[in-house]
């Protein structure tokens, strides 16, 4: 059966011939189309998957994918005490200004951001729009195109509702591909309503399972509208809302009891292009292994790759100090949750102290093998002073699944932005605020039994005496991995909230989550400014910056949106007043 991506050509033609239209908050049109002439299913079909197209964030025009990249390692990970926005100093500076919390509404990134978002947004609902005009097309067909198209825009302005305090939610009944008009919403209304109103629409039409590879399901639905309400959780305080956290848990049960997706045995089978669409996943973005069209790569973290050959470019998005000192465990195989940072992991020789064995899966650190490439060394990164000596890894796809488009940082390794273990978690997370504690511990022990598993323990690999060369030693770890499940009851809710969120922490790092989980936990401020005290310290240009509470939680509106949003000569956005 042909995947999403394998349909793009259709999708480039068709992108083609609305361009000049759908950039809307951006550019004025230059032109008309007429839904008219795409009225058919297969046109509808079409104009369905150039929304599709924009989950990958490689689909703004004349963009750099990474400022519109949907793994989001810029916003939710260089914004975070995860990683640092590495390679060298003059490379990229608006990267640089959020790393510093320097948000400014002309940052570029946050403005592609921005449109990449809201031409998702446009695409669905334009495919709602022509749909309507269609007549010759049965009612399960129309029912699954809604319901898709329902889900893509809640998708896109879930997103959206995480960047930004108050961004507008723009309806099908509203929005004319002809009419810029359309698109000028006042953002003066809480959104999450309608987000949740779109996502539960697609989870009860939405079939239990797909034909095509990349289409979600009724329990892809299900997982983001308990993510979305997992959003709305907690107050800006870190105050628990209970009947947010209520109606997550009860979707997040559905999904664990329906028995449709297990844990799969090893870790790193989450991240390689050989383990796509497996048995822990439950929504994944789909990029293309071969295509003549570059586009269908997973480009937006083609800055993200090592140095070093194969891939030469460009040695961005490296991990923090403060993450890696994170994996340590005691001689129990618990994380230290409170002096986790209080000592470094070493690389300059070699670190003899227990580690969570997720550590080498998540990020390259010298001495220990990347992937199956080579032995990760200095050489791995572009100034070693400026941003220091690791890597990021869970989006490189392994040596099998190397290059495309004769780039080699354009691969075929998807994103797994829902996965069964994201569900465990957060149901443990709802179990410590409204449930059961010793629920939330069993649930956690799940995901760390798993990440015990010594199949899947990176191997010791020794130097040979080319740079490419290296011997695995059987049977001998890279490190002194060390972890264990909680195995004494929790008694203590500050206890059990701290240990599942640094479990989250563990298992979902350098994917782009971590800035937006300490967001909807209330606790940002405080995170933050303690990670840049010690980082500091280490990375000298962050000497004297600071996060500021209620106010880098979010993102500023782009000036250009606000700009184009006049409507009667006055704007129809409002920028956050903090900013």
């Amino acid at each position: 059966m042909k995947t999403i991506y394998k349909l793009l050509s259709f999708v480039i033609f068709l992108l083609v011939t609305i361009s000049c239209n759908d950039e809307f908050l951006t550019n004025e049109p230059q032109g008309q189309f007429s839904s008219q002439g795409l009225a058919t299913e297969s046109g509808v079909e079409g104009i369905l998957l150039g929304s599709y197209k924009m989950l990958s964030g490689t689909g703004l025009d004349g963009q750099a994918a990474w400022e519109n990249d949907i793994q989001n390692w810029v916003f939710g990970g260089i914004a975070s005490d995860d990683a640092y926005k590495g390679t060298d100093a003059g490379d990229q500076p608006e990267q640089s200004f959020i790393e510093a919390y320097d948000f400014q509404a002309f940052n570029g990134h946050v403005r592609n951001k921005w449109r990449g978002l809201y031409k998702g947004v446009a695409r669905a609902n334009d495919a709602l729009n022509t749909l309507k005009l269609v007549e010759n097309v049965s009612e399960a067909t129309r029912t699954r195109i809604i319901a898709e198209a329902r889900f893509l825009r809640g998708f896109f302005h879930l997103e959206a509702r995480k960047m930004w305090k108050s961004p507008p939610y723009i309806s099908d009944e509203i929005f004319d591909i002809n009419d810029v008009e359309s698109t000028k919403v006042p953002n003066d209304v809480e959104i999450w309503p309608a987000i949740e109103a779109d996502l539960q629409a697609a989870m009860e039409k939405l079939p239990e399972t797909q034909a095509q590879v990349g289409r979600p399901t009724k329990w892809a639905a299900m997982a983001l509208l308990a993510k979305a309400k997992m959003y709305q959780g907690w107050d800006a305080n870190g105050n628990a809302n209970t009947a947010k956290l209520t109606e997550a848990k009860a979707l997040l049960d559905q999904i664990v009891n329906s028995g449709k997706f297990t844990l799969v045995d090893k870790f790193q089978d989450n991240f390689l292009v050989a383990t796509r669409n497996n048995a822990e996943s439950i929504f994944e973005i789909q990029y293309a292994i071969n295509s003549a069209n570059d586009q269908a790569s997973n480009q937006g973290v083609g800055l993200a790759h090592p140095y070093i050959d194969p891939w030469g470019c460009c040695g961005f998005y490296q991990a923090s100090q403060n993450l890696v000192n994170a994996f340590k465990t005691s001689a129990s195989g618990l994380p230290l949750l409170d002096n986790f940072n209080n000592s470094d992991v070493t690389w300059q020789t070699e670190y003899t102290g227990f580690l969570d064995p997720r550590i080498d899966h998540s990020l390259g650190r010298p001495g220990i093998l990347f992937k199956d490439f080579k032995i990760h060394g200095t050489d791995f990164v572009r100034d070693l002073s400026y941003a220091g000596p690791y890597s990021s890894m869970k989006h490189v796809a392994e040596k099998a699944a190397f290059g495309i488009g004769g780039w080699g940082n354009l691969t075929a390794n998807n994103y797994r932005i829902l996965r069964y273990s994201m569900v465990l978690l957060w149901l443990a997370e709802a179990e410590v605020e409204i449930g059961s504690l010793d629920r939330a511990r069993q649930l956690v022990n799940q995901v760390r039994t798993r990440a015990a598993n010594p199949d899947s323990f990176v191997p010791k690999a020794i130097q040979g005496s080319s740079r490419n060369d290296f011997t695995i030693v059987d049977g001998v770890p890279a490190a002194n991995y060390n972890i264990k499940t909680y195995d004494v009851s929790w008694t203590d809710k500050d206890l059990a909230r701290k240990a599942v969120r640094f479990e989250t922490r563990l298992e979902f790092s350098m994917e782009g989550h971590r800035f937006f989980d300490l967001q909807r936990w209330g606790v940002s401020a405080q995170v933050l400014n303690d990670y840049l005290a010690v980082e500091k310290t280490k990375r000298v240009y962050l000497s004297g910056k600071t996060f500021t509470k209620n106010k880098n939680e979010y993102f500023p509106i782009p000036l250009e949106a606000i700009d184009r949003s006049l409507k009667g000569g006055e704007p129809t956005l409002t920028q956050d007043p903090n900013y």
